[in-house]
């Protein structure tokens, strides 16, 4: 009676054991493929005066077979601003996000604009570069002008 309990025992345990894996690799599903490309994630202003804003439009393009979604296109500060359309992205067509950064601190900056899209997925661009303070007043006289200007009389 003791083999026989023990063998009931290990018999359901296997059964069980089978039956769970089964369940679990039919609930497994692909993991969702990147439909979002972007034709470039970074761009380098270089330099640029203080207090001239400044634009860049990235370029993404839909690979996926369904439309996409942007839900969402937020920067890292108040100074970096990100226009789009709310318009799904047809499979195979290419839509812009117009990336604005006003340069009113002087130095070296680098700013992340983190798309949200198909409600849950998300991609980053990001932007760089050195605002230069442009000099206070006007321009000095340019005397080479003046002299030539003098000869010629």
């Amino acid at each position: 009676m003791k083999k026989f309990l023990t063998l009931l025992f290990l018999l359901s345990v296997s059964l069980y054991s089978f039956a769970q894996n089964n369940n679990t690799s039919q609930n497994t599903t692909a993991p969702l493929q990147n439909v979002l490309q972007l034709k470039e994630a970074e761009h380098d202003f270089s330099k640029i005066p203080q207090g001239k804003p400044v634009y860049y439009d990235f370029e993404i393009v839909n690979t996926g077979k369904e439309p996409l979604k942007l839900n969402d296109v937020h920067a890292s500060c108040g100074c970096t601003t990100p226009e789009w359309s709310t318009e799904p992205i047809a499979p195979g067509a290419t839509a812009k996000i117009k990336v604005g950064y006003n340069a009113a601190a002087e130095g070296y900056f680098e700013k992340f604009i983190t798309i949200t899209y198909n409600t849950n997925q998300t991609e980053q661009l990001k932007i760089k570069g050195t605002v230069w303070k442009a000099p206070q007043g006007s321009a000095p006289a340019n005397a080479p002008v003046e002299f030539l200007k003098k000869q010629n009389l």
